[in-house]
């Protein structure tokens, strides 16, 4: 796809919340919405529309209220959004002048890394390779 050199969002990833208790709303949105969880939430999984045969994943996780991990914002949430060309796209923000919380991390299941939206929102970006999260249980 000509769009896929340039780098861009294209969907959400993840939903991430501070709880008081991760483990009891985990358990809460098991028993009463039917989520499939485990201790680091729940995983969703869909299929691409040019693709069916290919699944792609959204990780839904409560993290403790004390969590450092969406550090420097003071939200309760962070939001991961899906991206294709990750180096492109870390090119294009520096460019914009957009601040860029750390750099470029590879695991099994994808590459992450974070930056701030104008009113301090720390945001997750994330190239995915799905199926990943299944290699990694």
């Amino acid at each position: 796809m000509e769009n896929d050199k340039k780098g861009r969002v294209t969907g959400i990833g993840g939903i991430f919340f501070k709880s008081k208790n991760p483990a009891e709303q985990r358990d809460w949105y098991n028993k009463n919405l039917g989520l499939v969880t485990d201790d680091y939430g729940s995983l969703f999984e869909f299929r691409d529309i040019d693709n069916p045969e290919k699944k792609g994943q959204l990780q839904w996780s409560p993290f403790g209220e004390n969590t450092t991990y969406f550090q420097p914002s003071e939200r309760e949430f962070m939001i991961n959004y899906r991206v294709v060309n990750m180096e492109a796209l870390v090119e294009q923000l520096k460019a914009a002048g957009v601040t860029i919380c750390d750099s470029i991390e590879e695991f099994e299941y994808g590459k992450f890394i974070h930056i701030m939206d104008p009113e301090g929102n720390k945001i997750e970006l994330w190239e995915p390779v799905d199926g990943g999260f299944e290699e990694t249980k």
